[in-house]
């Protein structure tokens, strides 16, 4: 096991207001500088067993998990529920959108992927032709086309310090099996990323929901933000 680094995120690193740990991989493509290393060391030997490796979604800022927030909460980007329909949100309280976003969507300033040391992946080789990414758990389930890629990852990723911290559904945020964490740098952003962090970034932000987000922030750090899986070292 890699022992949990110190020192690696600044508040303003934790929460999508700093991209300077940030290493670009290509225009849109970021990953922590320190997570690095690993993930190539994956990807070389996914690579051997026949995986093509891509991230789909690395670092992203504040601004941007914002603009993901504020477009759902506002009717402008579809909110979908655990059997993937589309919600009305005309017939939903605040209270109600707030949840539903959350299942799929983080809260701007506690997202991981404002860490660097987490990523959405895929396998670029097994995707057809014809087909789009959606990054949805069918996809990585028996008959989907990463099936052979998620047994893969559930036997090899933890050699690299990447493990599921949404490997099931605990009531809170959507089991997602394309998304890694890097275990050194999110162990460490977990227990540094308080409700007072949170709050503190919020404040200030034009974040639709606000007074219902601020009502409900305990529970929300509670079932969505602390509420996820840990490594597994075989």
């Amino acid at each position: 096991m890699t022992k949990i680094l110190s020192d690696v995120l600044s508040n303003q690193q934790l929460t999508g207001h700093d991209e300077s740990h940030i290493i670009w991989l290509d225009d849109c493509t970021g990953i922590h500088q320190q997570a690095l290393p690993a993930w190539k060391a994956m990807s070389e030997e996914a690579k051997l067993a026949g995986f093509d490796l891509k991230i789909a979604s690395g670092y992203r800022g504040f601004d941007r998990q914002l603009t993901i927030w504020n477009r759902k909460f506002s009717g402008q980007q579809a909110i979908k529920n655990q059997q993937g329909e589309i919600l009305d949100i005309n017939t939903m309280t605040e209270h109600e959108i707030v949840k539903s976003i959350l299942y799929f969507s983080a809260l701007p300033g506690a997202s991981r992927h404002h860490w660097g040391s987490d990523i959405d992946i895929y396998a670029k080789n097994l995707l057809p032709d014809n087909q789009k990414l959606q990054l949805e758990p069918w996809e990585f389930a028996e008959n989907g086309p990463f099936y052979s890629l998620s047994q893969w990852l559930t036997d090899n990723a933890s050699r690299f310090d990447f493990y599921f911290p949404y490997d099931k559904f605990r009531g809170g945020v959507a089991i997602e099996p394309w998304h890694l964490s890097y275990w050194p740098i999110a162990k460490y952003a977990e227990e540094i990323l308080t409700i007072a962090c949170i709050k503190s970034v919020l404040s200030n932000a034009k974040i639709l929901g606000k007074n219902e987000i601020m009502l409900e922030l305990s529970n929300i750090y509670r079932s969505y933000i602390q509420n996820v899986g840990s490594i597994h070292y075989g």
